[in-house]
C-alpha cells in the first residue's frame, strides 16, 4: 500500500552516451552517430507511470528534445511536466556565464516552442550548480525560471553544496524556489538516497527504509530522480571507459526497472511545482 505523503517525481531524459562518465571519450560530434535509445525507454516508462497513475516533471535536454519533438509532446500529452536539463548536457561549472546562459536560453526555447508554453523549471547536468557555479541562479531567473533542482546537499567528486538545506527552500535574492536532491542524515553526514546511481547501488529495502524516514520522521516529501538509461541494460557498452566509469553507469541496470515498479507501489508522487 502506498504511503500517504505525495512525493515529487522527476525523470531526466538524456541519450545513455551523454553523461558525464563517458564524457572523456565521446565527443559531442560523436553524439549524431551513435544510436538513439531515449524515446523507445522514456516511452517505457511513461507506460508505467499511466498503469500507476503518476505524474512527473521530465527535464529534458534540449539537443535531445531538439531531435525527438514527438516525444516531448507525448510526455506532455500524458500530463506530465516539461523542464529544461540544458541544451548539450555540459557541467555547468565548466562553463562561462556566457556559454550558459546561450546554451540553457536555446534549450528552452526549443522545448517551449515544442509544448507551446514556457518553460519554468531547470535541472543542471550533473548537478553542477555548486558553491563555484551560484553564479547560474540569476541567469536562471532572468530567462523566466522559477524552479531549480539542480542543488545536491552532500559531497562528491562532481557536484554537490555539503551545507545546502536538505528540502525545498526559496532562493529569495533571485525569485526562484529551490527543490534539493534528496538526502537522508546518516550517520552525521548527508547520505544520498534519492535515485540515479545510489538507487541502482543500494539494495531497494535499504533505499525504502530510509524514503519512509523522510516522509514519517522528518514529516517531508523527498525528491526521486530517475534516467530513462537506467531501465536500458541492453544499450551499447563504451568499453574503453574507465573501470570506475563503467561501474558508474552499467550497475545494477537490469534490476532498475522492477525496483522503480516496487518504489511506483510503496509511495505517492506528483511532480514538482511549476512555479
Amino acid at each position: 500500500m502506498a504511503e500517504d505523503t505525495y512525493n515529487y517525481l522527476t525523470i531526466d531524459v538524456e541519450e545513455y552516451f551523454q553523461v558525464a562518465a563517458f564524457a572523456d571519450i565521446v565527443q559531442l560530434e560523436d553524439w549524431p552517430t551513435l544510436p538513439s535509445r531515449v524515446a523507445a525507454s522514456t516511452d517505457m516508462l511513461l507506460t508505467l507511470l499511466d498503469h500507476h497513475q503518476v505524474k512527473a516533471t521530465f527535464f529534458i535536454v534540449g539537443w535531445t528534445g531538439e531531435r525527438h519533438p514527438e516525444l516531448i509532446r507525448r510526455i506532455q500529452d500524458r500530463g506530465h511536466e516539461i523542464g529544461c536539463h540544458s541544451y548539450l548536457h555540459q557541467k555547468v561549472y565548466e562553463q562561462t556565464p556566457e556559454e550558459f546562459k546561450q546554451d540553457t536560453k536555446r534549450a528552452r526555447e526549443i522545448l517551449g516552442e515544442i509544448i507551446g508554453q514556457p518553460v519554468t523549471a531547470y535541472r543542471a547536468p550533473s548537478y553542477s550548480i555548486t558553491k563555484k557555479s551560484l553564479w547560474a541562479l540569476p541567469i536562471l531567473a532572468e530567462l523566466g525560471f522559477r524552479v531549480d533542482s539542480s542543488i545536491f546537499p552532500i559531497l562528491h567528486d562532481n557536484y554537490g553544496i555539503s551545507d545546502a538545506p536538505r528540502f525545498p527552500y526559496n532562493h529569495t535574492s533571485f525569485n526562484i524556489r529551490e527543490y534539493p536532491i534528496t538526502t537522508v542524515r546518516f550517520p552525521g553526514r548527508n547520505l544520498p538516497i534519492g535515485g540515479g546511481g545510489y538507487f541502482r547501488l543500494f539494495p531497494y529495502w535499504f533505499t525504502r527504509f530510509f524514503l519512509k524516514r523522510i516522509n514519517h520522521r522528518e514529516k517531508q516529501p523527498f525528491i526521486f530522480y530517475i534516467h530513462p538509461w537506467e531501465i536500458d541494460p541492453d544499450q551499447p557498452r563504451f568499453d574503453q571507459a574507465s573501470r570506475f566509469s563503467r561501474f558508474r553507469h552499467y550497475n545494477n541496470l537490469n534490476k532498475t526497472l522492477i525496483r522503480f515498479k516496487q518504489l511506483l507501489q510503496d509511495f505517492r508522487f506528483q511532480p514538482l511545482p511549476a512555479h
